[in-house]
């Protein structure tokens, strides 16, 4: 039987007080949690399985709030995310009840997040994001980045400013993710992390990383480095490969 393997890490780094950080696996939720170490859960292959991460923006109020109210309503509707056009709808939905719950509430005005993840079916995989949180396929031919880095850049910006967010404005208006579509192969693994990770962590040690090592083993490695190189900010991370 084809299965999916999910290995998922969630941690402070080691600067920030607190973890804005969310992560969705199927229907579980990790929300400003901080795990100790990998864990690995098991899905059959067929009902669409989404595995994502959320990145609540900091200087923001509210960043956790923001990344919770995401990865807990993925993971309620990620059944049904079996297209592209589903996935849209989705995003948007989160969108609105980010600024639904930041209307209600005013210290938690303009909180926002980042998103990113893959969508797993029987047919393909389906990676998204909007924010600079990343997605990367690891398959034999290295590692590439599936996602778009919707952030700022130039020589004279200051960094990390992120372009698209969910909430994260007094204004709402509609949300146009990023998709990309990649066949379903044994031989190609998926990373969805926040900048925690790919800030501090150059490509190339992902992809050395991913190359050398699976499951939770690749991703205490990953966030091994990541704090060896500061930790300057929260880290989320899953690891998604699919096996017989």
């Amino acid at each position: 039987m084809t299965y999916i393997a999910v290995s998922a890490l969630s941690h402070i780094g080691a600067v920030r007080d607190h973890q804005e950080d969310s992560l969705v696996v199927g229907p579980w939720t990790l929300c400003a949690t901080v795990t100790e170490s990998p864990q690995t859960l098991f899905f059959a292959l067929g009902t669409p399985l989404v595995v994502a991460v959320a990145d609540g923006l900091g200087g923001h109020p509210g960043g956790e709030v923001a990344s919770a109210i995401v990865a807990r309503q993925l993971a309620e509707i990620g059944p049904l995310l079996d297209s592209e056009d589903r996935i849209q709808e989705a995003l948007n939905a989160c969108n609105r009840e980010v600024h639904a719950a930041a209307a209600r509430d005013p210290a938690l005005t303009t909180m926002g997040t980042t998103v990113a993840g893959v969508v797993v079916t029987a047919d393909g995989v389906l990676a998204f994001n909007e924010g600079d949180s990343r997605v990367y396929a690891a398959g034999p031919d290295g590692v590439h980045q599936l996602s778009t880095d919707d952030r700022l850049s130039g020589g004279d910006l200051p960094p990390g400013i992120v372009t698209q967010t969910l909430g994260g404005s007094d204004e709402q208006a509609a949300v146009d993710p990023h998709l990309i579509k990649s066949p379903l192969s044994e031989n190609t693994s998926y990373l969805i992390c926040t900048d925690g990770l790919t800030d501090p962590v150059p490509t190339d040690v992902i992809g050395q990383t991913l190359h050398q090592q699976e499951d939770g083993q690749a991703l205490f490695t990953l966030w091994k480095a990541a704090i060896e190189a500061g930790g300057p900010d929260n880290i989320a991370m899953a690891l998604v490969r699919v096996g017989s």
